[in-house]
Formats: C-alpha cells, structure tokens, sequence
C-alpha cells in the first residue's frame, strides 16, 4: 500500500459518518466540493427534470487522473436511485481520502466517480427512473422480444392492492404464495424484470431511458483511452446488514468471473459471487446496466463488481417497493400515509447509523485498493 500522499490545499480528512448526506440535493453538493477540492476534472449532465426540492438533477462525473488513462476504474452510485444515500458517501469519502487517490495515482490508474446515474430516483426516494424504470433492467437490445416473466404477471395484481397498507386478505395471498413457492422463487420473480406491467415493480421498460443513453455516452466520452476497465457499481438492499457482497459484474464469463475473484476474492476472505452459478444473494437477471461497457467500449478488458450492501431482510425491502409503486399510482394519498411510505424506502436501502456508515465506508475502501491492484497486475 502508497504510503499517504500530502492533501491538496484545502483538502480535510473527513470521518465516514461526515461523508454521507440525508438528501440528494446536499449529496450532490458534498460530492461537487470533494471532487473540486480534489482538483478533479467534473462535467455534468443535466436531467430534463427537476428533484423533490426544485434542484437541479444531474448525473455528475469526477475524473481524478489523466483522460487518455490506459487504465480506468469506474465507480458509480444511485443506480437504483435511493440506495444513493451509500454510494455518494462512498464517493465522497474517496474523495478526500489522500492515500487511496496515491495509490490510484502511483498505479497509473484514472478513476471516474459517476455520482447519481439516476438522480431523479435519489431526489424523490424512488429506486426507478423517471420513466418508473428499473435502470438495471433497461440495457436490452429492444429490437429483439424482451423477456417474458410469467412468474410476475401472476404476482402483479397481488403486489399493488387497491388499497394501501394491504388488507388482512391481501397479505395472506401473498404468504400463501410465498409458502407454495418459496422465499427464493418469490425474490426472482419480483425483482428478476418485467417488461409487461409498465406501472409495476422491476419494470426494464420498452426503450432506453435517459439515464440509459446518457451512460452510454458517458462511456463514448471517457473511457475509449482505457485498454483496461474496473467498475465498482454500488448497491442497497440486499443480503445482512452492513455485509458488502462482491457480485461479479460481468458477462457469464469463466475469465471475466475469474479475473474479479483473483481482484477482489481477498484469497477467500471476501468471496466474489455470481448471478449465473447461484452463489449471488441476487436473483439472475437480465438487462443489467454494466453490458453497456461491452457495447460501447469493445477495446477494453473489463472486470466489474456490483458492491451490494445488506440493509433489511428481502421480504421488507418488496414490502416498501411495493408501497412506493402504490403511492405513485396514488398521488393524493394522505400526506402522513406518503410520509410513511418514502421513509420505509428510504430505510430500506440507507440504515441511518454511524455503525453501518463505518462498515460500509471500510469495505468499500478495502474493494477501491484491491481493483487498482487487479487493473496495475
């Protein structure tokens, strides 16, 4: 490890708990002064729409090294827009953490930080698009038949109710289904994708959103230079609380899968799992955001993890995605009942504690050095 590099003028170490933010629109602004303190290049890409507050949205970029960087690692966050609350923290803690941006700097490799892929989900504690999207499902090749989910068409009139909280009969349709099919298979076929049920959960849509064809020229700006391309894309919700599982992010892939559990399997002490041989707390899905990389920067060897940390149990997190899909098919709800509604999401995926702060930050930092020691090998 690089002995710690002295900060830029201005520069402050800050603790893990100082990095997170309770809003996108404070996120945002820590991230932008983090990344300017830092002397990094930022451009920023306006959203078309404004947030919860009447701020702008945007998806924001960091470049901290040289643009024709032969080695780049990407770390992004909000992909599922209100599990940004952890990402931007991560971001920007990496920010202001000297001796991870030597190490980085010493190994000739650019870091890119994309702060808020989906802003619009961040601001309004949302985890879809503006578009009610599920970005993580939206890079199909839509000129082909999307995937169909049978499993969900047969679950979606159960999972939004007329009413909201669901009544005694409700639930117990629900269990009843849950105890036929298990717990396992309730998981895939809610949050494998839909493309059917275009107000419903998981919904991959039937065009590329903006966030989507925004990524895509992200990637067609920066990363062309790179022969060699990490991304570190990090998540909320899923798995125990505060454990930050490695899923490889890459296409099924014996090398590729290889490749990110040499990088990032700490010897076995951090294990890299995989959506396709069952090991993932995830279900196996399809249109995931990272195949853009493949697509749109084909000279590159890329080697990606998703980074997801554990908040609540599953059946919880359904359980506030389902109220939130409600509540946007019910915008006059009383004001208590939304109230509710956003901080269940918001719980669920950002558990507001200085514990679970410092367990993410820690993990977080150990995955950043292990990537550039992968891309420097």
């Amino acid at each position: 490890m690089a002995g710690p590099a002295a900060p830029r003028r201005g520069c402050r170490v800050i603790s893990p708990q100082d990095a997170f933010s309770p809003t996108y629109a404070k996120a945002r602004v820590k991230f932008l002064e983090a990344a300017a303190t830092a002397g990094m290049a930022i451009h920023s890409l306006a959203h078309p729409l404004k947030g919860l507050e009447g701020e702008v949205l945007a998806m924001d970029l960091a470049l901290d090294g040289p643009a024709n960087a032969d080695k780049l690692l990407i770390v992004s966050s909000a992909c599922h827009g209100a599990e940004g609350f952890c990402g931007s923290g991560v971001q920007v803690f990496a920010a202001h953490d000297a001796e991870w941006r030597a190490k980085a700097r010493d190994a000739g490799v650019a870091v890119l930080y994309i702060h808020a892929l989906n802003p619009h989900g961040f601001s309004w504690l949302r985890r879809v698009t503006h578009e009610n999207v599920d970005l993580n499902r939206n890079f199909q090749d839509f000129a082909q038949p999307l995937p169909v989910n049978e499993a969900y068409a047969e679950l979606h009139p159960l999972l939004l109710p007329e009413v909201w909280p669901p009544t005694a009969e409700n639930d117990a349709a629900v269990a009843a289904w849950i105890a036929e099919h298990g717990l396992t298979r309730y998981q895939a076929a809610v949050s494998g994708g839909q493309h059917a049920f275009a107000d419903g959960l998981f919904f991959g849509g039937t065009a590329p959103t903006w966030n989507n064809t925004t990524l895509r020229q992200v990637l067609r700006d920066h990363a062309q230079a790179a022969k060699r391309i990490a991304w570190i894309d990090l998540h909320t919700g899923l798995g125990p609380s505060g454990l930050g599982e490695r899923i490889c992010a890459c296409r099924d892939d014996d090398a590729a899968l290889a490749r990110a559990r040499a990088w990032w399997g700490g010897n076995g002490a951090t294990p890299v799992t995989s959506i396709y041989d069952g090991s993932s707390t995830s279900a196996k899905l399809t249109g995931l955001m990272w195949t853009s990389v493949y697509e749109e920067c084909p000279q590159a060897e890329y080697t990606g993890i998703a980074l997801e940390y554990g908040t609540v149990p599953i059946t919880e997190v359904i359980g506030s995605l389902r109220g939130d899909h409600w509540l946007h098919q019910h915008p006059d709800a009383p004001a208590e009942l939304q109230g509710q509604i956003k901080q269940r999401i918001k719980d669920a995926f950002y558990t507001d504690t200085d514990i679970w702060r410092g367990q993410i930050v820690s993990q977080a930092r150990q995955a950043l050095f292990q990537a550039v020691d992968g891309l420097g090998a």
